[in-house]
């Protein structure tokens, strides 16, 4: 038993050290900036809320109502320490490309993780109360977030006001920012680790929209059988 931790614990240890070997190159820094993005900007599409802008004039003149869901307020809001959410993101040093990019405890942490509640002895190189603190990998990810934010901030506000019927990661990434040659991580789509219930939950925007059009077809195909397309 002892010979099989020892071995689970150095193939671990050669992965948990193969993940300070790569840093995130810019089409994942874009991928994963917009699709915070539009999470943030989701939570807040279906408000009703209606705000007041302008002052009031001694001329009697009233404030302007604006929709908050069309608002720069609503933007800006999103846009606050939107960057700063990259740092939620672990390696997941098993799954390939930017894939490698997920919220949740990776594989290998978790295996680890294990070793030492059953009493292995564990050395990392660091204290155990530090094993979830963002990565080299994430935190250069949200440096170069920010980075990028602030040179194209005039783009996203120009998708934001006059192009919301495009995804932000088609306008975004592959219009302004990538070149051609730079686009691969972009059609990388998690669908989930196989026989692990709600495993594609970890994978951001693009599974969850995934899913949503296979339940469509499942209910369509329903339909048909049943009685045939009205």
């Amino acid at each position: 038993m002892n010979v099989f931790f020892l071995a689970l614990f150095c193939v671990c240890c050669f992965v948990a050290a193969d993940e300070d070997e790569r840093l995130p190159n810019k089409c994942e820094v874009c991928k994963f900036l917009t699709v915070e993005l539009q999470d943030a900007l989701a939570k807040t599409g279906r408000s009703k809320e209606v705000l007041e802008v302008g002052e009031v004039l001694d001329t009697g003149k009233r404030r302007r109502k604006i929709k908050y869901n069309t608002s720069e307020t609503r933007l800006t809001e999103a846009l606050d320490n939107i960057c700063e959410r990259i740092l939620q993101y672990n390696v997941h040093a098993e799954r390939p490309g930017s894939l490698r990019y997920a919220k949740g405890a990776s594989q290998t942490m978790t295996t680890l993780k294990n070793l030492v509640h059953k009493g292995v002895k564990v050395d990392l190189g660091m204290p155990f109360e530090l094993w979830d603190e963002p990565s080299v990998e994430v935190s250069d990810m949200k440096k170069q977030c920010e980075t990028m934010l602030e040179e194209y901030e005039e783009v996203v506000e120009d998708w934001y006001f006059h192009h919301q019927e495009q995804r932000l990661e088609n306008f975004l990434c592959e219009s302004h920012i990538l070149k051609t040659s730079e686009l691969e991580c972009l059609k990388e789509v998690w669908k989930g680790d196989m026989g692990k219930k709600g495993g594609a939950g970890e994978a951001g925007g693009d599974s969850t929209e995934e899913e949503g059009v296979n339940d469509n077809t499942k209910k369509e195909e329903q339909k048909t059988h049943d009685g045939g397309e009205l």
